[in-house]
C-alpha cells in the first residue's frame, strides 16, 4: 500500500476507485501482504517447523481464510462458528485447534465428529464433558490442557490472558491434577500443553519467563507431550515507527528452553498476519469547528472499528488524496456517528487540510476490525475488498438495511 501520484493505491489499484465502486465506509486488504507476512512468519520460525494455525477471531472473512489455507496454515478457533468457517475455507481439520474458556456441549460434539486435531480445555469441568461425549460415541478424543502460567504479557491490560487473575486457562496444580486423571481415562488423550499470555507483545522477556514454567512444568510431571502450543500475541506497530518483535530471539528461546522435549510446536498468530493488510476508507461527513475542539465527523464509526472505543487503540489516519504545503494548525479529532462519547478514533494537530466528502484511510484494521463490528445503531456493516494484483475480489457485500431489520 502506497500513495501513487499522491493517490493512496491498495496494491495496484486506486482506493478513490474504490470508494466509489463500492461506497464508504469500506474495508480493503491486500493479498500481496497476507502472503509477505505468512512467508516472513514461517521463515522467522523455520527451525522449530511448527504448525501455524491461524486465529479467526482475528478476521472471519471467509476469502482471507481460503488465501490463509492455500498458503498453507491451519486454524485457531474458539467456536462452532468459526470452526464451520475454517471448514468451509477448506482447512484439513487435523490443522485445527479449538480453544476457548466456554465451550458449549454443541460445541464439543461438533468438534469431535469432525475429527479436528485438539481441542484445548480449560478447566476440569470441560475436560469432564469432552469424556462423557467422547464415552458416548465410543471414541477417544485427542485433547490439550491450557495451563496459566502467571506471566504478565507487558502488555495492555484488556489483552493480558497469562495471569492468575485471568480467566483462562489452569494453575499448575489443577494442571497436574488433570494430567493424572487423563491418564486414567480411556476416551481421552493428552497430546498438548497449551499456553496463550497475551496480545500487542514485543518483548521476548515475558515469552521467556512463560517458556521457563513450561519446562519447569514438564520436568516435574515427566509427562511427553506430543504438542506445545504457545499461542499468539505477537505485537504489530500501529505507528509511524515501524517497532518490530525480534522473531530471532524467541526462536533461540524456545530451541533452547523447550527443543529437550521433541514437541511440535504450534502457534495461533491472528494479528501478526493480518493486521497490516487491511485499511478503512471513510467520508468526512461534517467538519465541526468549536472553541473548545474541533470535529472532523466520519461516516466510519465505532460499529466498524471497536478497537479505538474498547481498547484505547490509535489507528494512524492519513489522506486518501496528498496535497502538498496544505497543513492546517488547528487540532482536529476524528470521530464517528455514532451516539457514544467513545466513539472516537484520533485527535491530529497539523494535519492536511480536509474539507467535507473528502475521504480519508485508517490503516492496520486487518486484525480485529471487522471482525469486532456490529450492528448498533442499526447501522448496516461495509463491504470488504481483498485486491490480488489489479484483481478485485468482492470478499463480503455491504450489508443492507432489510436483512437487519
Amino acid at each position: 500500500m502506497k500513495y501513487i501520484n499522491n493517490n493512496f493505491f491498495v496494491e495496484k489499484v486506486s482506493s478513490k476507485r474504490l470508494a466509489k465502486l463500492f461506497d464508504t465506509p469500506l474495508y480493503c486488504y491486500s493479498y500481496e501482504i497476507l502472503k509477505k507476512n505468512i512467508n516472513n512468519f514461517k521463515l522467522n520460525f523455520s527451525k522449530l517447523n511448527p504448525l501455524i494455525c491461524f486465529a479467526i477471531k482475528s478476521n472471519s472473512n471467509l476469502s482471507i481464510i481460503k488465501e490463509i489455507k492455500k498458503l498453507g496454515l491451519g486454524a485457531d478457533v474458539v467456536s462452532k462458528g468459526e470452526l464451520i468457517q475454517a471448514m468451509r475455507a477448506g482447512i484439513n481439520p487435523k490443522k485445527i485447534v479449538f480453544s476457548g474458556v466456554g465451550k458449549t456441549y454443541s460445541e464439543l460434539k461438533y468438534a469431535i465428529d469432525k475429527k479436528i486435531l485438539l481441542i484445548n480445555s480449560e478447566s476440569k469441568s470441560e475436560v469432564i464433558e469432552i469424556e462423557k461425549i467422547a464415552k458416548s460415541r465410543k471414541k477417544i478424543v485427542d485433547i490439550g490442557v491450557r495451563l496459566n502460567p502467571n506471566t504478565d504479557a507487558k502488555t495492555l491490560k484488556k489483552i493480558s490472558t497469562g495471569k492468575k487473575g485471568d480467566k483462562f486457562g489452569v494453575n499448575e496444580k489443577t494442571f497436574i491434577e488433570l494430567v493424572n486423571y487423563i491418564k486414567k481415562s480411556k476416551y481421552i488423550n493428552l497430546r498438548c500443553l497449551s499456553v496463550h499470555i497475551g496480545s500487542q507483545i514485543f518483548e521476548n522477556k515475558p515469552y521467556e519467563k512463560m517458556l521457563k514454567v513450561i519446562d519447569r512444568l514438564i520436568s516435574k510431571i515427566k509427562f511427553k507431550f506430543d504438542f506445545i502450543d504457545l499461542g499468539g500475541g505477537i505485537g504489530i506497530s500501529y505507528k509511524s515507527d515501524n517497532r518490530k518483535f525480534n522473531y530471532t530471539n524467541y526462536q533461540k528461546s524456545i530451541i533452547r528452553i523447550l527443543g529437550k522435549y521433541n514437541s511440535k510446536i504450534i502457534f495461533e498468530p491472528g494479528r501478526s498476519i493480518v493486521g497490516n493488510t487491511g485499511v478503512l476508507i471513510s467520508k468526512i461527513i461534517y467538519i465541526k469547528e468549536n472553541q473548545s475542539k474541533n470535529f472532523i465527523i466520519l461516516d466510519a464509526g465505532m460499529n466498524d472499528l471497536m478497537r479505538p472505543a474498547l481498547y484505547g487503540a490509535k489507528h494512524r489516519i492519513i489522506p486518501l488524496n496528498k496535497k502538498k504545503n496544505k497543513i492546517s494548525n488547528k487540532t482536529y479529532e476524528f470521530v464517528g456517528p455514532i451516539c457514544e462519547s467513545t466513539d472516537k478514533f484520533l485527535s491530529i494537530k497539523k494535519f492536511q487540510k480536509l474539507k467535507e466528502k473528502d475521504l480519508i484511510i485508517i490503516c492496520d484494521v486487518g486484525a480485529y476490525g471487522s471482525s469486532l463490528s456490529s450492528n448498533y445503531n442499526l447501522r448496516s456493516k461495509p463491504a470488504e475488498i481483498l485486491i490480488k494484483g489489479p484483481k478485485i475480489i468482492i470478499a463480503k457485500k455491504r450489508q443492507r438495511l432489510k436483512d437487519i431489520i
